[in-house]
Order: C-alpha cells, then sequence, then structure tokens
C-alpha cells in the first residue's frame, strides 16, 4: 500500500535488538540496501543488504523520515523475527516494483505494540 508519512517519526538509537519486544516500546531498524538487488523483482536475499547490521547513527536518535513510502505491515501475537521480516520486506519490494514504483535503497523495518498485538511494519521509500 502507498502511505504519505506528512511528519518524521523518531526513536532512540538502539545498541542491538533485544531479545523480546517489549510491549511499552517502539523500534525502527533502518538498513541501506545493495542498489542491484534494491530494484530486482527477484532480489537474492544474501546480497540485498551493503551491510548486515543497522545504519550507525551518531546521535541519540534514528528517525523515519516524512515522505512517500510502499508500507506493509503483519499483526501477530509476537513480533516477526528476521527471517519473517526480510521475507515480507522482500514481497513488499515484489509488489512496489509490480506496481511500477521506484523504491529508493533504504529498507525501514518498525516493531511496535498497538490494541493488544505486535506489529511489524516494512517501509521503502517510493521515489516517483
Amino acid at each position: 500500500m502507498n502511505l504519505h508519512l506528512r511528519a518524521p517519526l523518531f526513536f532512540k538509537k538502539i545498541d542491538a535488538f533485544p531479545s523480546e519486544m517489549p510491549e511499552n516500546n517502539e523500534i525502527l531498524l533502518c538498513y541501506e540496501l545493495n542498489p542491484a538487488e534494491a530494484n530486482s523483482i527477484e532480489p537474492d536475499r544474501e546480497q540485498l543488504f551493503l551491510v548486515t547490521d543497522t545504519v550507525s547513527v551518531t546521535h541519540r536518535e534514528i528517525s523515519l523520515p516524512a515522505g512517500h513510502y510502499y508500507f506493509s505491515q503483519s499483526r501477530g501475537d509476537r513480533a516477526l523475527n528476521k527471517d519473517e521480516w526480510l521475507d515480507m520486506a522482500i514481497e513488499n519490494q515484489k509488489d512496489g516494483l509490480w506496481e511500477r514504483n521506484k523504491l529508493g535503497n533504504k529498507l525501514y523495518i518498525r516493531f511496535l505494540h498497538e490494541d493488544g498485538a505486535f506489529v511489524t511494519q516494512v517501509f521503502r521509500v517510493i521515489l516517483n
């Protein structure tokens, strides 16, 4: 789905992903993607990331900037693990490209707890 985020969302920088997602916290991960794989309808998941860790942030905050995104989310009784959210991100990319969107090279993954469920969200900037 297309999402127009009108204001940035700010998150505290974390040094490591928690072993369990706390119910009262939100987490944002940001990955720089390999440009060749970021615009492929069949990306190689082993080559998708330029680095395997989140983009380093020198400030105490990280943000999801305001902008136009291709967006998807999953709700459930737990937060998705890395293999699950990576599968979701790849499906998000395929759908976005299928709809003829030009997607940016950053992948944002947001984890939160709302209305009694764990939510995992995937954001990719739409450039066109």
